[in-house]
């Protein structure tokens, strides 16, 4: 397994969006909803070198980096594990795929049969899918699939929010940019949760 670099976040980025900017998540759009100009990837520059290709997660902030040459990095908003269902660690991108079918695993149909009983066998990839567009894969050298993914949404105003069963969610657009970008192999490190630390 990989060892993860060692950050804090003074030292990770100039500047940060605090956790507590992010509205609530809600289950049905809001009326008019509309991406937030805030939410948007942005090019910003890290205070440390950072190997470039890597995938950074810090959930405090709700953002995902990939890092680039010359202490540059592309931010995305992203939605990550409610509570203690978010799971840090280093992982590698095993796997891509294109409008990914998704069957929940048995702990979710165990949380909630009324929402992912029937999907037991497996939701066909499109449009509703939960994972949305694209969908990157985790793996570690002891599990292998870890059945975590970063992935797309069909519900994109849920972005910077825990809400999701510990995968890391981006909209749809910005999964295609990162999924063009991140080739098999890709480190992934998702940093632990203030309350993980």
């Amino acid at each position: 397994m990989f060892a993860a670099p060692l950050i804090n976040r003074r030292l990770f980025i100039t500047s940060a969006i605090a956790a507590a900017a992010f509205p609530a998540i809600a289950e049905e759009a809001p009326a008019d909803w509309t991406l937030p100009e805030q939410y948007l990837p942005t090019k910003i520059r890290l205070r440390d070198n950072f190997e470039p290709g890597l995938i950074l997660v810090d959930p405090n902030t709700f953002s995902l980096y990939w890092t680039m040459p010359k202490k540059s990095a592309i931010r995305y908003t992203v939605g990550v594990g409610r509570a203690n269902l978010y799971e840090p660690g280093v992982f590698s991108v095993g796997a891509k795929k294109e409008w990914p079918s998704w069957t929940p695993t048995k702990e979710m149909i165990a949380r909630n049969p009324a929402q992912y009983a029937r999907w037991e066998k497996g939701m066909p990839g499109g449009p509703s899918n939960p994972l949305g567009a694209r969908a990157l894969y985790l793996f570690d050298d002891v599990r292998g699939d870890t059945f975590l993914r970063i992935h797309g949404t069909p519900q994109p105003w849920t972005i910077a929010s825990a809400v999701s069963n510990g995968c890391v969610r981006l909209v749809n657009e910005h999964i295609a940019i990162l999924f063009r970008d991140a080739p098999i192999g890709t480190k992934v490190v998702l940093y632990p949760k203030k309350s993980q630390a």
